[in-house]
């Protein structure tokens, strides 16, 4: 009975942490986006997303991981890059969109997130954009059923020219607090 009730504490204080490091995490994030900088933007279904052109280290075309027994639908599994071995990520799976049929679009766009190679599966890279500060706006409160907290800020690009011209939004997303989720687990302090 004592195990049970010391991995309940141990399993309580490491979902306690994750969260911490995932708030904090947010809050560099939007720090660092609340300046500008460039990113890296790609489409998950109808919507586009952009990450921190730093934290990309390239872009590879789909091949089929392995998988790995047991773990979450999200982790589609691992590959050996150059000897090292990075698990990829479904982001649409992780994000809780609805699956697709992988194509000759889809892609892998593999990060450097503290040190750990991580893949993530997109459905299409787009561009690389470069935001000034008073294009990116704070992300919105939303409600409490709505996990808004691997959001940093909205980018909002301009597309056209004169009367034509028409916004673009732009959800920047928060990588390093995406894969140091107490689901994920992929980054640890």
């Amino acid at each position: 009975m004592e195990m049970i009730a010391e991995a309940s504490h141990v399993a309580r204080h490491e979902a306690e942490r994750a969260s911490a490091t995932a708030v904090a995490s947010a809050a560099i994030a939007a720090a660092r986006n609340a300046q500008g900088g460039e990113f890296l933007t790609f489409r998950l279904g109808a919507e586009e997303y952009g990450i921190d052109i730093l934290r990309v280290q390239e872009i590879r075309s789909y091949e089929q991981p392995t998988r790995i027994a047991n773990s979450p639908s999200f982790i589609k599994g691992v590959v050996n890059l150059r000897g090292v071995i990075v698990p990829i990520i479904d982001l649409r799976l992780k994000l809780g969109c609805d699956t697709a049929e992988y194509n000759t679009f889809t892609v892998v766009v593999v990060l450097n997130v503290r040190g750990r190679v991580v893949g993530a599966v997109v459905d299409s890279v787009s561009d690389v954009l470069e935001l000034k500060k008073d294009e990116i706006k704070p992300a919105p409160e939303l409600s409490s059923s709505i996990d808004a907290s691997f959001i940093t800020g909205i980018g909002t690009v301009k597309n056209g020219h004169g009367e034509k011209e028409v916004d673009r939004m732009l959800i920047l997303m928060d990588i390093e607090g995406l894969m140091s989720s107490a689901d994920m687990g992929l980054i640890n302090d």
